[in-house]
């Protein structure tokens, strides 16, 4: 089957891969480079859009990292269409491949940008043929599809050239980068509100303006956010620090002494954000293909009116996104928080196995780096015995503890998106500890070999 897709693979533009280390300062130019593009691209409008089109996904705006009307619509959702549909074919076996192997990985990573590429195309004809961006004439209908190919695709390469030249990946920067304008915005506009003439739309600014005009702002709608904020913030600080941390030695080797002792640190939230950004995405599909059936005259997934799912499965899982839902439609948050969470643990899962972080490939990895466990005889089956005791557990637990607390948010309408701050906090905190990491290893070449660059 490889074959069949090589000629495919050969003729897709792609970025081309560092032939040296980066050093830091590199990587730090061309991560600002593409983070400065980004912006740029989000404020091109789209040509022919009519000005009553409603945002239908504003709920899941922070985690597509899309700006709605602009070239950059669909923002990452193709790319993680992609990856749910290659991690459900590999994790199920269908796809046999092996992705500790170099070739095998190369043909995932080729597979997965020609599926982003035909998504792109896909969602575009989707979006405007369905009515969730509709043009303002009948002739601009294919050239908004165009243009949301073409921001769809250079996303994507976006997305290469900070996975091969940069920090993290685009994926991660663009959804940080869109959630932290969103909330920096949200908390300080200080421009009049159009639902209260003369008040800030910014909660802050809002509350502050309500409070010394001696007027009662609202809890729920003021602090309510800005704590929830502030809450999930600590909370994803704290559990990113929670780890197990397994007692390894040296075995022996060239640059360090034998029975050298250290720690493997097993972290908490083991396959990081990626569940929720996956589950996430999974969610978006289902709205579009409810109204695909709709369109179709078959409303199997539930009716959408006004860009809304009013009902069916499409309005099931739909977040909830205030704490009056829980009175108003408990059966809604319960059926939504359950299936969110069952898929984070599932994605979770599905991530560690594909991502070769499993218990088969770090124990892989320890032995051949001489490693050894003090007390217990080195063997790479000894490692992989042990490491079977923790990393599933975590790997379940730490993909429950992410659903759940994005559903939370959500649910107290956190300034930003409960699921976006969430992702945010996340991507950060790993972005820093990388940069932290990159920046050692320039001053210190030697501990280069230690980590494995």
């Amino acid at each position: 089957m490889k074959e069949k897709f090589e000629p495919i693979f050969s003729v897709l533009p792609q970025v081309k891969s560092p032939g040296y280390r980066v050093p830091f300062r590199e990587k730090l130019k061309w991560t600002g480079i593409i983070l400065v593009l980004y912006f740029f691209l989000a404020q091109i409008p789209l040509y022919g859009l009519s000005p009553r089109a409603v945002d239908q996904f504003a709920q899941l705006r922070a985690v597509l990292a899309g700006n709605f009307g602009s070239i950059l619509t669909l923002g990452i959702g193709p790319i993680v269409s992609a990856s749910i549909i290659l991690q459900l074919l590999v994790g199920g076996k269908i796809l046999k491949l092996d992705l500790s192997k170099h070739e095998d990985k190369a043909f995932f990573q080729g597979l997965q940008k020609l599926l982003a590429i035909v998504f792109t195309f896909f969602e575009a004809l989707i979006f405007v043929l369905t009515g969730s961006l509709a043009p303002s004439a009948p002739q601009f209908v294919w050239i908004l599809i165009l243009q949301l190919t073409i921001g769809g695709i250079l996303i994507i390469f976006l997305d290469e050239v900070v996975s091969k030249w940069g920090f993290g990946s685009g994926v991660g920067l663009f959804i940080a980068a869109g959630v932290s304008q969103e909330i920096i915005v949200g908390a300080f506009n200080p421009l009049s509100a159009p639902t209260q003439p003369g008040v800030p739309a910014g909660r802050i600014t809002g509350f502050l303006y309500l409070l010394f005009t001696g007027q009662s702002p609202d809890f729920q709608y003021y602090v309510l956010p800005v704590l929830a904020l502030i809450g999930v913030f600590l909370v994803v600080v704290y559990a990113e620090s929670m780890r197990v941390e397994i007692p390894i030695s040296m075995g022996g080797g060239k640059r360090l002494s034998r029975g050298a002792v250290g720690k493997y640190p097993l972290r908490f939230i083991y396959a990081s954000n990626m569940p929720v950004i996956l589950t996430s995405a999974l969610l978006l599909n289902v709205q579009l293909m409810a109204n695909v059936f709709q369109k179709l005259g078959y409303p199997i997934l539930g009716t959408v009116s006004n860009g809304q799912a009013v009902d069916g499965l499409a309005y099931l899982l739909t977040a909830p996104r205030s704490i009056d839902a829980i009175i108003l439609d408990p059966f809604k948050v319960l059926f939504y928080a359950v299936v969110f969470i069952g898929l984070c643990i599932l994605f979770a899962w599905l991530w560690v196995e594909i991502s070769n972080i499993g218990p088969k490939h770090v124990a892989k990895q320890l032995y051949q780096m001489g490693m050894q466990i003090p007390g217990f005889r080195s063997s790479r089956g000894q490692f992989e015995k042990i490491l079977k005791r923790y990393i599933p557990t975590i790997t379940i637990l730490g993909g429950a503890f992410v659903g759940l607390l994005a559903f939370v948010a959500d649910l107290t309408g956190s300034l930003g998106g409960g699921t976006g701050v969430l992702l945010t906090v996340g991507i950060v905190y790993r972005l820093y500890e990388e940069i932290a990491q990159e920046q050692l290893m320039d001053m210190h070449p030697i501990l280069r070999s230690f980590l494995g660059d």
